[in-house]
């Protein structure tokens, strides 16, 4: 478990809600204090993806052997057959670079960060303008099926009644101000005495 001085910061939101692109400013802003904590995934990479980078792709079986092995930090099976997860030895990695673990996760594995490291945790909840807005955008993408498509607006809705359990709700109607605002409150945490 880490100490005090070893902070993270989650970043959390439903699927188009503008997360990643949060998450790639913070890591722009702060190149030294800040590192990407790479999730493992079971789903197949997308086309601008790569392995080692984006996530860490494996096999169910292979996710399902380090729950076994109590491997995460914290994991989800955020869509039918598909998990993900944060592993212990990518937060201590990034830790004994010196640098702070930048997670952009699901929202139940953001609250499950929280609960484990309560006193040097930093959590993020990127808030769509509307459901409406989110579903314009996931179809822009233009990697969702009708089905899945469906599955994410459903899974937002839900996820969005999650937003007050964590320490601050930025609305992403406009992704400058938004991205301003998350290196405002990210600065105040990581160059705090907390």
């Amino acid at each position: 478990m880490a100490d005090r001085k070893n902070k993270i910061i989650t970043i959390v939101a439903p699927s188009g809600a503008g997360k990643t692109s949060v998450t790639n400013h913070l890591l722009q802003s702060f190149p030294d204090q800040l590192a990407f904590s790479i999730s493992c995934a079971t789903r197949k990479p997308r086309n601008y993806e790569k392995d080692n980078v984006d996530y860490y792709f494996i096999s169910v079986n292979e996710f399902e052997k380090k729950i076994d092995n109590e491997e995460f930090i914290e994991w989800e099976m955020v869509y039918e057959g598909k998990y993900y997860g944060t592993l212990k030895s990518e937060v201590e990695r990034i830790w004994q670079q010196n640098k702070s673990p930048l997670l952009d996760i699901d929202v139940k594995g953001g609250i499950n960060v929280q609960q484990l490291y309560p006193y040097n945790s930093l959590s993020l909840f990127i808030e769509p303008p509307s459901i409406d807005e989110l579903e314009r955008r996931l179809k822009a993408r233009g990697t969702e099926t009708e089905a899945s498509l469906m599955a994410r607006i459903n899974k937002a809705s839900y996820e969005l009644s999650f937003k007050q359990q964590f320490d601050h709700i930025i609305l992403n109607d406009d992704l400058q101000r938004a991205c301003t605002e998350a290196r405002d409150i990210v600065a105040k945490f990581l160059f705090s005495d907390k």
